[in-house]
């Protein structure tokens, strides 16, 4: 193959020179380094002394050997575009140039992302794509540890220098646990805690110390090309913030949404073109990326995030270039919507929520008794326009504040929302009422027959509070999947076949309550 000059191989392999020195504890002080010739020279050594290698690299002799074509930092920032998924997933879309040769070509670049998906990467020429070819396409990324340096100089010589000082050459036969040197005077192991420095000849071969993606290429043509590389990254995600203040009269709120971008990838992503995708898409333990995503309707100029539906899931893009660093949150704000409809709602479900078999039944008469059920504290509203909303709303958390008399708010409790279409409803438990207390009492339990059961509960809630309230009380009918009421003492909606629902008015330092009588069958 033909020889291919490194465009920036000599500035990556003189870093590579410099890094091959290893301090195993302690930190370097900047001192002249000695020489190692021998064990026998006197060596004036404190712990932190560097050692350098035996043998230097000019960036001339890398001008003379076979490399691989990289590309530019300048290349790199052109058009770049990342969509992510709140999947812990990122899609990365970057296009190169590369200057061919016709024929075969060696080219690559360093820099991916550490948690890339080998198996996903695509590789596409939009200059000629019919007349490029991929033959073989390789993924490295090497740490340059202690452990795998040591690993790489196996059968050659080294030297190593003990805490106490002492200086040790030979040839390397085991760095696993503790350093194994052969030399003519026999064999010496030396304990790694033990090990100061350690001095190797020269640069490994094929040292790899980014993530590097690295192609061979078939051109039909020589010249330069625009190539459009993609690939999938884990160690990537998104979610939606809210944050919601809820009114004095707790009938409205104020909601602003913002996206949380969690780069932790490994690679930082200058002056991206970010999408970010609502959905929960399907994956496998090799996925097969959507490499090209066909945008539906242009992009709307005024809006500082648009969403659009994309596929079964909504895509949501940011209409202006972003700088998304490794190991950086970053949010967007992407709602707001100042006045949204919102219902405060007590619900009491003290009943279990076990589903069982068609042939089967929960006979256990005291099963369930015991629970603990607060009256827990909802909100409920309609993602519609006409209450305020009306948007696709992506999963995420929502932290509530209450406006105080001081002028300020208060947190006042969160919960996590699934992805929500317009049109539909959302509730949000903040917490379980204070001064709200409910009882659940089983007054009568009967087996009447081989594979029937009859029984009664009480249900009460008592109102400490200077309002009087609507509490929403749901009962699950556990028992057997053939549930009949036989009675009730109060209205009730069925809202399945096996649970009913009743909304009960509690005045003011008072109680009501609910009785119930139901027959299982199974």
């Amino acid at each position: 193959m033909e020889k291919i000059r490194w465009r920036y191989a000599g500035l990556l392999v003189l870093t590579l020179g410099l890094i091959l020195v290893v301090t195993i504890s302690g930190l370097a002080q900047e001192q002249t380094p000695t020489p190692i010739e021998g064990e026998e020279e006197e060596v004036d050594v404190t712990p932190t002394v560097p050692v350098t290698p035996t043998v230097d690299v000019t960036e001339e002799e890398v001008d003379e050997e076979e490399g691989i074509l990289a590309t530019t930092e300048e290349d790199r920032e052109r058009d770049l575009e990342l969509t992510v998924y709140n999947q812990n997933l990122g899609l990365v879309k970057e296009v190169h140039t590369f200057d061919l040769t016709e024929g075969e070509n060696e080219i690559g670049y360093a820099g991916v992302a550490t948690e890339i998906e080998p198996t996903s990467v695509h590789f596409v020429s939009l200059t000629d794509p019919e007349g490029t070819v991929v033959l073989e396409q390789n993924y490295a990324y090497d740490i340059a540890s202690t452990r795998d340096l040591l690993l790489r100089y196996v059968d050659q010589e080294i030297a190593v220098r003990t805490v106490e000082g002492d200086v040790y050459t030979g040839t390397l036969l085991s760095g696993l646990d503790d350093v194994i040197l052969a030399s003519d005077e026999g064999f010496k192991m030396i304990k790694m805690g033990q090990v100061q420095e350690v001095s190797f000849p020269a640069p490994p071969d094929e040292l790899v110390t980014k993530p590097t993606l690295a192609w061979l290429v078939r051109a039909a043509e020589a010249g330069e090309q625009d190539v459009r590389i993609t690939y999938l990254t884990e160690g990537i995600n998104w979610q939606a913030d809210y944050i919601a203040t809820l009114g004095a009269d707790d009938d409205a709120l104020s909601m602003i949404g913002w996206v949380t971008l969690n780069n932790q990838s490994g690679a930082t992503y200058e002056d991206a073109r970010l999408k970010l995708v609502a959905g929960d898409v399907h994956r496998v333990s090799e996925p097969t990326p959507k490499l090209e995503m066909e945008e539906q309707r242009a992009r709307a100029e005024e809006a500082a995030v648009q969403e659009r539906e994309f596929f079964s899931y909504h895509l949501y893009e940011v209409e202006r270039p972003v700088t998304v660093r490794d190991r950086q949150t970053k949010q967007i704000e992407f709602v707001t919507a100042p006045d949204v409809t919102v219902d405060r709602v007590f619900v009491y479900e003290p009943s279990p929520t076990v589903r069982v078999p068609a042939d089967e039944a929960v006979t256990d008469r005291t099963y369930g008794l015991d629970l603990d059920r607060k009256v827990r504290v909802m909100l409920e509203f309609v993602n519609e326009e006409k209450d305020g909303l009306g948007m696709p709303l992506p999963k995420g958390k929502v932290r509530v504040y209450k406006e105080d008399v001081g002028g300020g708010a208060e947190f006042v409790g969160e919960d996590a929302v699934d992805h929500t279409p317009e049109g539909e409803e959302l509730s949000l438990h903040l917490g379980n009422a204070f001064d709200i207390v409910g009882e659940r009492t089983q007054l009568a339990f009967e087996q009447v027959g081989e594979r029937v059961i009859e029984e009664s509960y009480r249900i009460a809630l008592r109102n400490q509070q200077d309002e009087e309230i609507t509490v929403r009380v749901i009962e699950h009918l556990f028992r057997a999947q053939d549930a009949e009421v036989l009675s009730s003492s109060e209205d009730y909606e069925m809202i399945d076949a096996n649970t009913l629902q009743y909304e009960l008015d509690v005045p003011v330092e008072a109680e009501t309550a609910v009785t119930y009588t139901v027959r299982y069958e199974w």
